[in-house]
């Protein structure tokens, strides 16, 4: 008689989490405007005049069509998307939800760009690639990045959550979270300690940055004036010595 053995079953694997609708997208995407720009009265203004948000509804659709294999119909929305916005997304880029491009114009977004959620870009800005062959040549996003105007961020590198970037910065390197970047190459100049935190919302004060090419100045100023007091201070030594000096030969004289 053959023995019954207990085969152990495969548990079932959890579900992933279910893609949003296009709709739902679309509509986050403008929702998510009047929480980051005082000048969005209403949805129906941000939808019918924003050409930052008409950017991104054109790449929601180009995206799906990418997705499913009709790659050229996908570059030609793409195409056309950019000549009625001024922006520039490539139909193979992710980006996540409530993505803002805030005036919209002359931003360009490369074909491996990765994007998380709730990002908000400026004009000008560049997420470019570094290299000519195929694979990750551009950079990644991670949630809450906030990018100023004019800035570039070349290469596949990574911005940690949370981070921000100075206008006209060129990053090139990846940045943890947490962190304020500037300048040209871009470098840290507010760390995670120091960063200015807003509690359940985004931080689009990226103006409040510091200045390190000032501070840099103040510090040289301060040593400069030290220098010239402990000069001054040793310039009256000499005069004090050299005055008495003639003053001890002459007691020794007249001794």
């Amino acid at each position: 008689m053959a023995c019954a053995v207990d085969i152990p079953l495969a548990e079932p694997s959890a579900p992933g989490p279910v893609k949003p609708s296009l709709l739902k997208l679309i509509r986050e995407d403008v929702g998510c405007v009047r929480q980051r720009d005082p000048a969005a009265r209403s949805q129906i203004e941000t939808l019918l005049t924003y050409p930052g948000v008409h950017a991104v509804i054109w790449y929601r659709i180009a995206n799906r069509l990418w997705a499913g294999g009709w790659r050229f119909p996908a570059r030609l929305l793409s195409w056309f998307g950019r000549f009625a916005s001024n922006v520039d997304i490539h139909p193979g880029a992710r980006i996540g939800r409530r993505f803002f491009i805030d005036h919209g114009a002359c931003v360009v977004i490369g074909e491996t760009a990765e994007i998380g959620d709730d990002v908000t870009l400026y004009h000008g800005v560049t997420l470019g690639g570094t290299s000519r062959f195929p694979g990750k040549r551009h950079p990644t996003l991670e949630d809450r990045v906030v990018v100023g105007a004019g800035a570039k961020i070349l290469g596949p590198i990574t911005v940690g959550a949370g981070s921000r970037v100075g206008a006209n910065s060129v990053v090139i390197d990846s940045m943890p979270p947490d962190v304020t970047v500037v300048g040209i190459p871009a470098r840290v100049v507010r760390p995670q300690l120091g960063h200015r935190r807003v509690v359940g919302k985004i931080d689009l004060d990226h103006h409040l940055m510091p200045d390190p090419v000032g501070d840099a100045i103040a510090v040289l100023l301060d040593r400069v004036e030290f220098l010239e007091a402990r000069l001054s201070h040793m310039q009256r030594r000499a005069r004090d010595a050299g005055a008495s000096a003639p003053q001890s030969l002459m007691e020794t004289d007249n001794g």
